[in-house]
């Protein structure tokens, strides 16, 4: 159970971030800032050369060492005419090193710690920082660092394809080397978000021949052949098509024996072609999906994908799935609300009141941050409305600020109830209670589903000055205070009782 809650708490920030991108490499992350990001963001950037370094008086602290400029990449009205800088070095220092060193502050510049560079790598950054922003002739560049024997320069190239617009490697295509390709794939020493990178390229540049080694890998029982398998799966669909999906359907979809990250590798290998291409049709895709609601307890991974892409056929068969759910499959019940307050089908509105019924407090998780405004959302008689809904009916056809509504019926008894009853209708607005009760998982599910940021959030009110001065000193005198009684305690003891 620990397990799945870390696996898909991580599946969510991935989702959220595959959702309201889908502009870099989809299966790849960058493991750092490239040294054109760092460079771009530092008001100054130098090679420098190590000309005197103290001696060290403890192992492992750093002391301030001098540095000659030999070239400056980026700052020279800053620089002016100095020659020579001083920055915090680590390390055995050798005089006569080359380093990139990168500073900000121009007024009192302050230098970052160096970066110790090969005579190969003086050579790429003055080639990096001639490069265009982007095009085939900035990613021809990078991929000819693509693992290379610098390790620095392997990383950052990786970087910047992690980055990369999935459209710009498909731009990149007549100038992809295949075969290297297909040789960096076989290798199952490569980290396996590097082994993501060139699925993905693969898929753009390579063909039908090399779908039987991505089905040997697909089928090993060695877990380093299938590193990236999300990647993997996703490169075998581009070239597959349609056709390859009853592969991944058993494998991994329909197998109920399959291992929950592989499962989801699957999910978001077919996401990835629901949003970003249009190999296959996305009624075929919706078709494997559904074999997840013949595994309850992993069901809650697709629901959210159903209501994205308008799939209002399995309405039935999610309610079903709220009514059985147990101990085990209790997870699809919020995704299966959120999924009938989509859906515009009129079914949808008694399916909401029934649920309701059944578990309240999924009910009011549900709607704690719910970023749709559909038909299916029932609607109660004024006299039947709770008092928090009568509350919010009144804010919308007054338009008088909520807060202070809210203020004026705190204390009502009848108010008072339902909070401490935890019971929320499904006509209950996410305004009141949103912020208490909803999670950074309820937020990035609800952001899965729309492919909004930060669906519904309000906009913070307005703060009076004096009202800001006095809610931040007031905490600031406290604490003062507080110092000071215990300080008189320490240094008195014998005036602890009347302090």
């Amino acid at each position: 159970m620990l397990g799945r809650l870390l696996i898909l708490c991580g599946a969510l920030v991935s989702t959220t971030a595959f959702v309201e991108t889908l502009s870099a490499c989809p299966f790849c992350a960058a493991v750092s800032q490239t040294f054109s990001q760092e460079i771009e963001s530092m008001d100054a950037a130098v090679i420098a050369k190590l000309v005197d370094i103290p001696d060290t008086t403890m192992e492992g602290a750093g002391v301030e060492a001098t540095f000659e400029i030999v070239q400056v990449l980026k700052g020279k009205e800053h620089l002016k005419d100095t020659k020579k800088i001083k920055s915090l070095y680590y390390g055995d220092g050798r005089k006569g090193r080359l380093f990139l060193i990168l500073g900000t502050e121009p007024e009192n510049m302050m230098w970052s710690t160096p970066t110790l560079l090969t005579d190969r790598g003086v050579t790429y950054l003055n080639e990096v920082l001639k490069l265009p922003a982007t095009g085939n002739k900035r990613y021809a560049f990078y991929q000819n660092y693509l693992e290379d024997q610098d390790d620095m320069l392997a990383r950052d190239a990786y970087d910047e394809f992690a980055n990369a617009p999935y459209s710009a490697l498909h731009d990149l295509k007549p100038e992809m080397k295949h075969d290297q390709l297909v040789k960096w794939i076989k290798n199952l020493d490569l980290p396996a978000n590097h082994r993501r990178l060139y699925f993905t390229m693969l898929g753009v540049c390579g063909s039908k021949a090399d779908l039987p080694m991505l089905e040997e890998m697909l089928n090993s029982d060695d877990s380093r052949a299938k590193q990236g398998l999300d990647a993997l799966i996703g490169c075998y669909l581009t070239l597959a098509g349609a056709e390859g999906l009853p592969t991944i359907d058993k494998l991994y979809l329909a197998n109920k024996e399959a291992e929950y990250a592989d499962t989801y590798a699957a999910i978001m290998a077919l996401r990835f072609h629901g949003t970003e291409t249009d190999v296959i049709p996305k009624e075929k895709l919706l078709e494997s999906l559904h074999l997840m609601l013949d595994r309850p307890a992993l069901a809650d991974l697709v629901i959210a994908d159903f209501a994205r892409w308008e799939d209002w056929s399995v309405a039935d068969r999610l309610v079903k799935l709220f009514k059985e759910a147990d101990d085990e499959t209790s997870w699809v019940r919020v995704p299966v609300i959120r999924y009938l307050m989509a859906c515009p089908k009129p079914e949808a509105k008694q399916y909401l009141l029934e649920l309701e019924k059944i578990d309240p407090d999924a009910m009011k998780r549900a709607q704690t941050f719910f970023p749709f405004q559909s038909q299916a959302v029932p609607e109660r008689p004024a006299d039947k409305q709770k008092p928090q809904e009568q509350l919010l009916a009144k804010v919308e056809a007054e338009q008088e600020p909520a807060e202070e509504l809210l203020a004026a019926t705190a204390d009502t008894p009848a108010t008072v109830a339902a909070e401490q009853s935890g019971k929320q209708t499904a006509m209950a607005k996410p305004q009141v209670t949103r912020d208490k009760l909803s999670t950074a998982g309820d937020r990035a599910l609800a952001a899965a589903i729309t492919g909004q940021t930060n669906p519904n959030l309000p906009e913070p009110a307005s703060v009076g000055i004096l009202q800001r001065i006095i809610s931040t000193s007031i905490p600031v005198l406290v604490t003062f205070g507080l110092i000071l009684v215990l300080s008189s305690i320490l240094w008195n003891p014998g005036n602890s009782a009347s302090a």
